[in-house]
């Protein structure tokens, strides 16, 4: 117990560390506002209702909440902004369809005040989709079951996102690919999401990955990370598997799991989840 206690310390400590202990003299850009503007965003969807779409949304920074429900549509929703340079910008060809914030370049680092405000509020139509979230330091909100999501990508920079399958995602998955900076992230409802590989790479960070909701295929699950803290929940009954390879880690083991060796069990019935994690430093904490 004691040298838990101890190596949960020394965790804490380098974490810290990285937010306080380095210095970079980069130049900043200077972000001016202005007044609020309210501006409708929309995007068709396609005239054969079983063609798949690639979506990809681009969001520099601020908040972005994604949720079902655009009636006929592809997208629908709105964006509020008081920098005229994040104006959004919607382009649509022929089975893809890209929503950006605007011409806002940076030089260096953005002197983004408590004055600035960039917020997107999306819902997302019933057709295939193919989805790419590419963002950098932001707040994001996404109830995203209900979809048909063949695909799921989110590359992201220092975030705070909540996710969420809170019913069943509506078509196969081929693949969750999740890449984020330093960030917070909780992913609830996994089993939802219906993929057949969930690839999650990260910074530092605090991370929650809960594997509950109803899992109908064997899925894979590859977590590759550096010094973070991580709470994995599977609910009991759920056959997993889970491989570990790392380094200075403190694992915590609850509920209905068993260790053996460098792998760690659920037993259950029904389709298999295997988990395999490489984390370099850290804390896991496996519960049902």
């Amino acid at each position: 117990m004691e040298k838990r206690v101890i190596l949960a310390a020394i965790v804490a400590l380098a974490l810290a560390s990285l937010a306080c202990g380095i210095t970079f003299n980069l130049p900043e850009t200077d972000v001016k506002t202005g007044p609020m503007v309210t501006k409708e965003i929309s995007a068709p969807a396609p005239e054969d209702a079983s063609q798949t779409t690639d979506l990809t949304l681009s969001f520099a920074a601020g908040e972005l909440r994604l949720e079902p429900g655009a009636q006929g549509a592809l997208v629908t929703g709105e964006a509020r902004y008081n920098v005229a340079d994040l104006e959004p910008k919607v382009s649509v060809e022929e089975g893809q369809v890209r929503i950006e914030t605007g011409d806002l370049e940076i030089s260096g680092i953005p002197n983004f005040n408590d004055e600035v405000r960039n917020e997107w509020e999306l819902k997302l139509g019933e057709t295939p989709i193919r989805l790419s979230i590419k963002a950098g330091a932001y707040k994001g909100a996404y109830e995203l079951g209900g979809l048909r999501l063949e695909a799921l990508e989110v590359d992201d920079g220092a975030a705070d996102v909540r996710l969420s399958f809170a019913t069943a995602n509506l078509a196969e998955m081929e693949t969750l690919d999740y890449t984020t900076g330093a960030s917070k992230v909780a992913i609830s409802g996994l089993a939802n999401a219906n993929f057949e590989r969930f690839i999650f790479k990260s910074g530092a960070g605090d991370y929650t990955l809960d594997f509950s909701g109803e899992l109908k295929r064997d899925a894979t699950v590859t977590i590759d990370s550096g010094m973070s803290n991580f709470r994995l929940i599977v609910p009991a009954g759920v056959n997993t598997r889970l491989f570990f390879d790392g380094g200075l880690v403190n694992i915590d083991l609850g509920g209905a799991w068993e260790k053996s060796g460098d792998t760690y069990l659920l037993a259950g019935e029904g389709p298999t989840l295997t988990i395999n994690v490489n984390l370099a430093a850290g804390n896991l904490e496996l519960s049902n």
